[in-house]
């Protein structure tokens, strides 16, 4: 019998007619089976339970994961409007898919880690594959894993990939889809098991702007100093005269380079950071990752060339991986900074559609604009920004 995947989408506003839709086009790919488990991404102009509620009915009850994201993406489109649900439908005897949700990542990103390997059993199933992972922004990533890591028994990594919540640019909350339950400050995950494989690729299109600078303090995921001066003020001196009227859409721009660690030198010189989180009053920024006392950093702004050469890369990687095997489903996490902020909708669709040419017009094939990927690297999992992360399960 195999794996069966079907992918469908509604820009329909009224959300319960929306989930319908969305679920009856994605059925059509089963060929008269059932669900095993569903996939979910959606626009944040829709009430999140009305929405889950009528997928969740309409696909009788298939154990289901997912988010909220900037934008939904599938073959051959992606919509950053408001209203626009996407998801995928698998039926399948040889691949298992197992939900997971912790919640309260904010101040507890740790112990979510621990709770998700805890309820995987403790140890890792011989047979996984790869664990899909969706969280609010309020994720400190490097905590997770190290709960997630060091709870997991397993002589092995397993691959982690996904992506971050994220809304349409107003900072308003994210969601995250449980089941039947809409929930926030949360990580949901699914373990994907069975006889299969994953091959991924990743990259970033971003360039250093300016010398190098020196974090001088900080706490946790959050950056205080920048060359002992308040990181806000820093911020500021790379927003010219001309985006001043405009400053969220200059600050999206912006984000931190790392110099990367040895394990990634093949991946690239830089690893990104975006900058979700700015308080003015405490003249503090925030990543989704811990940045220590110390370290060296590098201001950087995304690159139209850069993001357009990226998706051969990224389509190389994964054909490499694969050989002559066909992907039996594809996850596409493609950061919000590289959507309609930068790209013209003409542009934007040809990228994608070169990607996507370039692995298969015809495999089932669904995303969404993320404020964060997940994505192996060198043998660690890592948490990227800027980036277009793909994952094909064959």
């Amino acid at each position: 019998m195999g794996t069966r995947a079907g992918v469908g989408v509604s820009n329909l506003k009224n959300p319960v007619a929306a989930g319908r839709e969305a679920v009856a086009v994605a059925l059509r790919g089963l060929e008269g089976r059932q669900p095993d488990f569903v996939f979910m991404f959606a626009l944040v102009g829709y009430d999140q339970r009305a929405l889950l509620r009528s997928v969740f009915a309409a696909t009788g009850g298939a154990p289901l994961c997912g988010c909220s994201g900037e934008g939904i993406i599938a073959q051959g489109m992606a919509n950053e409007t408001n209203y626009g649900v996407a998801l995928m439908c698998i039926a399948s005897d040889e691949l298992r898919f197992t939900p997971f949700v912790a919640r309260n990542i904010g101040e507890h990103s740790l112990a979510a880690g621990e709770e998700i390997a805890r309820a995987m059993g403790g140890r890792l199933d011989p047979e996984a594959v790869a664990l899909f992972l969706f969280t609010d922004v309020t994720l400190n990533f490097d905590k997770l894993m190290t709960g997630l890591e060091n709870t997991l028994q397993s002589d092995r990594m397993l691959p982690v990939l996904g992506g971050l919540a994220a809304d349409n640019f107003t900072s308003a909350g994210t969601y995250q889809f449980y089941n039947d339950t809409v929930v926030s400050d949360s990580a949901v995950a699914v373990l994907v098991s069975g006889q299969g494989a994953v091959a991924w690729g990743v990259n970033h299109g971003c360039v250093p702007i300016g010398n190098e600078r020196k974090v001088t303090r900080s706490e946790l995921n959050r950056i205080y100093e920048i060359d002992g001066k308040p990181a806000t003020r820093i911020l500021n001196e790379y927003i010219n005269r001309e985006d001043q009227e405009n400053r969220k859409k200059a600050l999206i721009n912006l984000c931190i380079g790392l110099k990367s660690p040895g394990f990634m030198k093949e991946y690239d010189e830089y690893l990104i950071r975006f900058i979700p989180v700015r308080n003015d009053e405490a003249g503090y920024i925030g990543i989704s990752a811990e940045i220590p006392e110390g370290t060296s950093i590098w201001m950087t702004r995304r690159d139209h060339a850069l993001v357009a050469e990226g998706v051969e890369r990224i389509s190389k990687q994964i054909q490499t991986q694969l050989g002559d095997r066909r992907p039996k489903l594809v996850l596409h996490f493609d950061c919000a900074g590289r959507g309609k902020v930068l790209f013209r909708e003409r542009n934007k669709l040809d990228v994608l559609e070169k990607l996507q040419g370039a692995l298969g017009k015809d495999l089932p094939w669904l995303g969404f604009f993320t404020y964060g990927e997940i994505c192996p690297v060198g043998g660690h999992n890592c948490y990227h920004n800027f980036t277009a992360v793909v994952a094909a399960v064959y």
